[in-house]
């Protein structure tokens, strides 16, 4: 068992590979499933430390992307709800912050447990695209940086592979 383990450790630790299962890990963990990111970037980056700035480039780029698909998820569940329902939910506190700061407020699209339902929000009440895009990237590549970049060079023997 546990030379299969190391095998599988080595083959996504390949540079090629590795930053792919990068991008679709941090993808996934930027929907709303209950996954984390930051270790699967780590590791790549222990095992191939050249690769820092390309994995923090490619996890950043596939935690926007997840974030993106969890704000047209809202967007298009808010449609379904205004169909159905033919009244809004204006009056919670979160929708009101929301929208009194707006895009902005998506840099804390990278906290765990309300960043990935916050894309979604913003969706719903259909902030503007790009501008959302734009302030998630940089909070989750800001997020990638203190943690990856912390861990690999304040304990850079703390976890080891």
């Amino acid at each position: 068992m546990e030379a299969w383990l190391h095998s599988l450790l080595a083959t996504l630790a390949v540079p090629q590979v590795g930053l792919v299962t990068v991008f679709f890990v941090s993808l996934a963990s930027a929907t709303l499933l209950p996954m984390a990111s930051v270790p699967a970037v780590y590791g790549l980056v222990k095992l191939n430390p050249e690769l820092f700035w390309p994995a923090l480039l490619v996890a950043t780029a596939g935690n926007t992307a997840g974030g993106a698909i969890s704000y047209w998820m809202g967007y298009g569940f808010e449609r379904a709800y205004e169909k159905m329902t033919h009244k809004t939910p204006r009056d919670a506190r979160a929708l009101a912050w929301l929208e009194r700061f707006g895009p902005p407020a998506c840099l804390l699209a990278w906290l765990p447990f309300i960043g990935d339902p916050l894309c979604a929000v913003a969706g719903w009440l259909r902030l503007a695209f790009w501008p959302c895009v734009f302030y998630m990237a940089v909070g989750k590549f800001l997020r990638y940086l203190v943690y990856v970049g912390g861990a690999y060079w304040l304990a850079p023997g703390a976890f080891s592979f």
